[in-house]
């Protein structure tokens, strides 16, 4: 044995960032654009990643106002169907749970105590 070489470790398909970081959007492609932008001089490796996991959010959140805008009957997303996804998703309440939306208003929600008592018929 000589010592040199990979010493029959195998084959490893090459994964994307985009699948370490668990992301839709392409972090190489935006990396590259980053670069090639001239934007700045210099782009770190974690740039392109932080970018494309604002865009996956940014899609997630588009993605939910549009079914809320489909349940409405409506073509196009107002900030109404906003405030109607992110408050009936959990996860996305929790993150912008202090988030005031313009012009978004409140979840319907009547209280138990104010709905009428159902009456027992004899």
């Amino acid at each position: 044995m000589s010592g040199k070489g990979k010493g029959g470790r195998g084959d490893k398909k090459s994964t994307s960032s985009s699948s370490k970081a668990g992301l839709q959007f392409p972090v190489g492609r935006i990396g590259r654009f980053l670069k090639k932008g001239k934007y700045a001089s210099r782009v770190g490796a974690g740039a392109p990643v932080y970018m494309a996991a604002v865009l996956d959010l940014c899609a997630e959140i588009l993605e939910l106002a549009g079914n809320a805008a489909r349940d409405n009957k409506k073509s196009r997303i107002v900030p109404r169907h906003l405030t109607l996804a992110v408050k009936n998703d959990e996860e996305l309440n929790k993150l912008l749970g202090g988030v005031t939306i313009a012009s978004g208003g409140v979840l319907p929600n009547i209280h138990a105590v104010l709905l009428p008592k159902k009456t027992v018929t004899k």
